[in-house]
């Protein structure tokens, strides 16, 4: 079935969404009703760019994040189960998700064209000797984040490498803003000696 073309978004916070349209919507997009598709993304859409605007700041990313999020909508439809929570939370969990994936693959790139703008240049001993340290204190990060809790990780993720303060981390993760900043806490904590034994 060919995926039907929304139109545009606006981020409007007076925008009306109630829990039941939105389930019955799915219940008939499901069955590929593309006047429902239309109806629910008129509906959910600007919920959905605030939030990923808040993730990723800047506004076209978000555009681009929200219309995966809403072809995701379209396409996996079927599998949303109205036993287990509403319309808007399944789509606000998905599309903070995409948001979230959006930050890392950013993150990733710019690890990546370090690597390669390094590797392009004529560079000296020290240099190299620079940017080797460099990829492995990278990777000795990485691995240190991995042994984190997943609410540690998102919040400092979302707090070093997105720039986001205490405060909207706890919104973004619809956490208390005292477990955030504990989780955060205890998450450097375990960075900072996981880094110190990575280092001996």
């Amino acid at each position: 079935m060919t995926e039907p073309v929304a139109s545009p978004w606006r981020e409007d916070a007076t925008s009306p969404v109630t829990v039941e349209p939105e389930r019955d919507l799915m219940e008939r997009v499901a069955r590929g009703d593309t006047a429902a598709y239309s109806e629910l993304f008129d509906r959910v859409s600007p919920r959905v760019f605030g939030m990923v605007r808040r993730v990723l700041r800047d506004p076209m990313q978000s555009e681009e994040v929200t219309q995966e999020v809403m072809i995701e909508v379209w396409r996996l439809a079927s599998r949303y189960d109205s036993t287990r929570g509403s319309a808007i939370s399944w789509i606000m969990t998905m599309a903070h998700r995409r948001a979230i994936d959006r930050v890392r693959a950013e993150q990733a790139s710019v690890n990546r064209d370090l690597v390669v703008g390094t590797q392009a240049i004529d560079v000296d001993f020290d240099q190299v000797t620079d940017s080797v340290i460099g990829q492995l204190e990278a990777e000795r990060v990485r691995r240190c984040l991995g042994s984190l809790t997943e609410l540690q990780r998102e919040s400092i993720t979302l707090a070093y490498y997105g720039g986001h303060t205490y405060s909207e981390v706890a919104v973004l993760l619809e956490a208390k803003l005292p477990t955030v900043k504990a989780r955060m806490r205890d998450g450097l904590v375990r960075l900072r000696d996981c880094l110190g034994t990575a280092g001996e």
